[in-house]
């Protein structure tokens, strides 16, 4: 069943793919590298362990391809496009809700999706969760405080890639930021007054743009549950691991709890993406803002952050050594992938994408490729 037979190129219904699972007898999933990607890949690890389905399961970022590695009766491209693969999940949208549909189809009577897992890979995505997956019907309840995968607010603060403050990246600083209270007790009037001194960090930040005081909301009033806390703050966690340590990231997706190995990735990708931000350079078009980093950097979370809480463009790209990133705003705007597509092999390299986001690699100047990438907009 593959996606690149159909003629309007639209993706398979959900039933479609449930059916193929269903027929398989060995499936190979491979989730882009991105939080919500990995997320898919766990929900439906699951329920096809749950039915006995043999499966192997693989990150494979952009603009790797998806060639089979095993002789898989079906393989599921998850949260990214991949012409060798069977049929994509999530491309244009949210990875980890359609994997929980699916997964509900297709599993043994008497199982449920993980419902954590799944909202930890919305929020991953930055979307909101729809009807079906209800957190508060699904029994998660919101606390004061901070979306992050450990208690101690100061590191969450420090590390988590769901905000770009003054003291991100610096754990001195965020505990001077909390030096008036008392993290020891973190009792709900404390962990209030977190929140609010963090809100006030980023809206008092003379870089921030007005969507940055808007996208830092989804660090704020949590929902608790999962192996970290919080579902931001798994989500966090298994967007870091997708990007910097996959192997750890599809054990903790499939069960591992080797937690402490999730934390210290997630510990040094917050740390790496937000000193890359502010030691950027960056050049503003019509419709692209352009960052270099002098240095190798995440370029897809260094993207989503200058996005998120810099660009005063729909569109960012960021390029380092050799790799770059693209990402647009939700809102309807060009197709990102495609013109990653196209600039990489116009500087020779390769590169693809979905219409919101896109990844290449490279052998020419940074600044080549970022005239490349407006002349292909």
């Amino acid at each position: 069943m593959s996606t690149t037979g159909r003629p309007d190129g639209a993706a398979p219904a959900i039933s479609d793919v449930a059916a193929a699972l269903g027929e398989a007898r060995f499936v190979r999933l491979v989730a882009g590298a991105n939080g919500d990607a990995l997320a898919a890949l766990g929900v439906l690890a699951d329920a096809l362990e749950a039915g006995d389905t043999p499966f192997q399961a693989t990150v494979a970022g952009l603009p790797a391809g998806a060639d089979r590695a095993t002789d898989a009766d079906l393989t599921l491209a998850l949260g990214r496009p991949a012409a060798a693969a069977d049929a994509s999940l999530g491309v244009d949208g949210v990875a980890s809700r359609a994997a929980y549909d699916v997964a509900t189809e297709i599993a043994p009577p008497g199982f449920e999706p993980d419902p954590t897992l799944t909202l930890a890979g919305v929020v991953a995505a930055d979307a909101v969760p729809g009807e079906r997956l209800d957190p508060e019907r699904l029994g998660l309840a919101r606390r004061p405080g901070v979306a992050g995968p450990v208690d101690d607010p100061v590191e969450a603060i420090a590390h988590s890639t769901l905000l770009h403050a003054p003291v991100s990246g610096d754990p001195e600083a965020a505990a001077d930021l909390l030096a008036g209270v008392d993290t020891a007790a973190m009792d709900e009037e404390a962990r209030r007054r977190v929140a609010s001194l963090v809100a006030l960090a980023v809206a008092g930040d003379e870089d921030v743009t007005e969507r940055g005081t808007a996208a830092v909301e989804r660090f704020f009033r949590p929902y608790a549950g999962g192996p970290f806390g919080t579902v931001g703050g798994y989500a966090d966690v298994l967007d870091a691991l997708a990007r910097t340590r996959p192997g750890v990231g599809v054990g903790l997706a499939l069960g591992a709890d080797d937690h402490e190995a999730a934390l210290d990735a997630w510990r040094a990708h917050g740390r790496r993406a937000h000193r890359a931000v502010r030691a950027a350079t960056t050049g503003r078009y019509d419709g692209l803002y352009a960052v270099c980093c002098a240095e190798a950097a995440p370029v897809g979370t260094v993207a989503r952050l200058v996005r998120d809480f810099r660009s005063p463009e729909p569109v960012v790209l960021v390029v380092a050594d050799g790799e770059a990133a693209a990402v647009r705003t939700p809102e309807t705007g060009p197709d990102v992938g495609t013109a990653m597509a196209t600039a990489a092999t116009a500087v020779g390299g390769t590169g693809n994408g979905t219409p919101r986001r896109g990844r290449a690699r490279f052998d020419a100047e940074d600044s080549e490729f970022v005239v490349a990438f407006r002349e292909a907009q």
